[in-house]
This record gives structure tokens, sequence and C-alpha cells, in this order.
């Protein structure tokens, strides 16, 4: 192990102090700021860690590290912790996409930076990494704020000040998990924005407007107008067009209607052979000469 490596703070310590471990190192920085590693670590010796909270990795965002990796190297070391019994392997900390792209560059060594983390520590700042990746969907974002919260014990003013977010961003992303699951997974999908789904979460019809959001391309602005009008009760529904009847479907209708003394109506579909008849009647007697009607023989 090198000898410069850091030496743990102890179990217990904030999250700051936690993440300061991560994202700084002061005594082992070069000119340009980037962090040295501790040493080079052949990259079979290296494995992922088995609790990683994130399962998926965009192939094109790696393919894109990857061929950067290939042209200029892996800048950032990974932040690794030694495998308990096992002389010279290192499991992940922070940077599996670093050491995916390697692989697929290539590279037969990565540089490494050792920490001394217990299990606890490593599940928390894979979730914070994730966390603070720029494609994370606000869904995935949320997801990962309130684990921190019922794992950990964080509050939103910890999390706001260990990772540089706002309380209200934080608050704000949160509220999202309160969502439907369907709208949830619109706004996964990239369907829907975060203002898209925030302006939903009072609204009664979030489902439906969320649907009007997509088909309509409506924006922020007009999402939240629209949701103003459901709860007024002015749902603003496209009304479907008014098909005008024939001569000959009203005079059917007049027709039947003085037969039966009842008012009827005809809905025959546009080209189709298909269609209703709807008879209204006014009292049970009406009622009575209907049915004597339809189940003579």
């Amino acid at each position: 192990m090198a000898e410069n490596k850091v030496k743990s703070r102890g179990l217990g310590r904030g999250l700051s102090a936690l993440m300061a471990d991560v994202n700084e190192s002061p005594v082992s920085q070069n000119d340009s700021g980037v962090r040295r590693a501790d040493m080079m670590v052949p990259i079979e010796n290296i494995s992922p860690n088995p609790d990683q909270p994130r399962r998926r990795f965009d192939p094109e965002h790696l393919e894109d590290l990857a061929n950067s990796i290939r042209e200029k190297g892996v800048i950032q070391p990974l932040i690794v912790r030694e495998v308990a019994g096992e002389n010279g392997k290192y499991e992940i900390v922070a940077g599996e996409r670093r050491w995916r792209a390697s692989q697929k560059a290539q590279l037969h060594e990565l540089p490494v930076v050792i920490r001394d983390f217990n299990d606890t520590e490593v599940l928390e700042i894979a979730i914070i990494e994730n966390i603070q990746r720029s494609d994370l969907n606000p869904v995935e974002e949320a997801a990962g704020y309130r684990q921190l919260m019922d794992k950990f014990g964080h509050t939103q003013e910890v999390l706001s000040k260990a990772l540089g977010k706002s309380r209200s961003h934080i608050a704000n992303l949160m509220r999202l998990l309160n969502l439907s699951p369907d709208i949830q997974e619109m706004l996964e999908e990239g369907k829907l924005s975060a203002g898209h789904a925030r302006a939903l979460i009072t609204s009664d019809h979030a489902e439906e407007i969320a649907k009007r959001i997509v088909a309509e391309g409506l924006s922020v602005r007009q999402t939240e107008g629209l949701v103003k009008k459901y709860a007024s009760g002015e749902t603003d529904k496209p009304k479907k067009p008014k098909v005008e009847k024939d001569a000959d479907t009203k005079a059917l209708e007049g027709d039947l209607g003085a037969n039966l003394g009842m008012k009827v109506a005809i809905d025959h579909k546009p080209g189709g052979e298909a269609g209703q008849i709807t008879i209204k009647y006014t009292n049970m007697d009406q009622l009575d000469e209907l049915c004597r009607i339809l189940s003579a023989t």
C-alpha cells in the first residue's frame, strides 16, 4: 500500500468529512489540481462494488469515455479499498464508470487512491457519487436523496452542505417521489421535465394532465395554467367535433320516435356499418310499454 495514504478518520465521521476523503486530497495533488494516485494497479485486480446502487451504465456514454481514455488516459484516479483477505485485490468505492470504460479502452493498469472505508461508508459514497453525476434523471436523483435520509439518517440540511445543493432543490426533487409510478416513468424517459412534474404534485388529475402534456407538447407555464383550470372544474378538454346527421337518419329517428311515443336518437359511425340507438323514456309506463314491444313475439 502506498506510504502517502491518508489515514481514515474513524467510524462515525460526518457526511462532509466522509466526502472530503473522496473529493479532496491536499497532500497528493499536482500543480494542475488533479489528484495523484497512491499507486497503479493491474485492472484485473480491481473489482466493482457488488452493492453499487446504480445498475445501468449507458453504452454510448461509456464508449465516449473509453475514446477519451484512449487519447488522454485516466486523469482522475479511482477510489478503492482493499479486499479483506485478498492481498493486492481492490474493490471500487468510486469510479466504476472509469473502470468499465478503461476495459473498453484495453488499459492494463489504473491509477487508484486507497481509502479505508467500511461497508456502510462505501454504500453511502456510492449513492452520493450517483447523485453528483450529471446524467441522472430527476427521479433517480430524488431516490438517491431518499436513500441517504432513510438509510443513514441525514437531514436535508446536512445533504445541502455536503453536496453543494440548495435545500429547496433537494426538497423539490424529493416531492417528485409522491407522484404516481406512471408519471415517474414519464420523468425517467424524459417525456416530462422536473418543472412539469412539480406542477402536477398537488393536482387530483395529475395522470390525465401528464398525458396531455406529452400529447400536446405543453410548456411548464401552460401546464401550471391547466392544473388551475382542472382545480376550478374547467377541464379545458379538447371537444370532439360534432358529426352532423344526414336527412335519412333524422327522418328515421322521427318515424321511430312517433311510433314509440318516445325520443329516439340514432348514432351511426360515418363510413361504417355499426352504431347505436338510444331510446329515452320519461316514466315507468313508457318503460313498461317499451319492454312489451321488445318482448313481443
